[in-house]
């Protein structure tokens, strides 16, 4: 299985006795989504909401540590999945719709994810 979630991050270069211009890039960042029913695997519902950041100042913090810089900015892309990945993802999700307060598996993954998702055949 192989799955991640994207994001474009804009982030700030500061250093210290020096000057950079520009001091703003902008890079894509991948997530590596934890296989479903692991440590980890509810990362979309506890950060996107429809295909959105639901809370950008935590989860800028968390990019600024994953990548050593300041984010300044950062817009969730998809997440980048296999079928086998999806598959699973949508096993755990039906095995417990309560949790996401829903009655069908689609309308968790369009609460949270949109439809940012991209299946990727191999």
């Amino acid at each position: 299985m192989d799955a991640a979630y994207v994001f474009r991050v804009e982030f700030r270069l500061a250093p210290e006795g020096a000057v950079v211009d520009p001091d703003r890039f902008e890079t894509t960042m991948e997530v590596p989504a934890s296989e479903p029913d692991t440590d980890g695997w509810l990362f979309f519902r506890d950060r996107l909401w429809r295909a959105e950041i639901g809370d950008e100042s935590s989860f800028r913090r968390l990019a600024s540590d994953r990548l050593g810089v300041e984010v300044v900015a950062a817009d969730f892309r998809e997440l980048r999945t296999d079928r086998e990945h999806l598959d699973a993802l949508r096993s755990a999700i039906a095995d417990d719709l309560d949790r996401f307060n829903a009655d069908a598996v689609d309308e968790v993954l369009h609460k949270y994810l949109g439809s940012s998702i991209h299946v990727r055949e191999e």
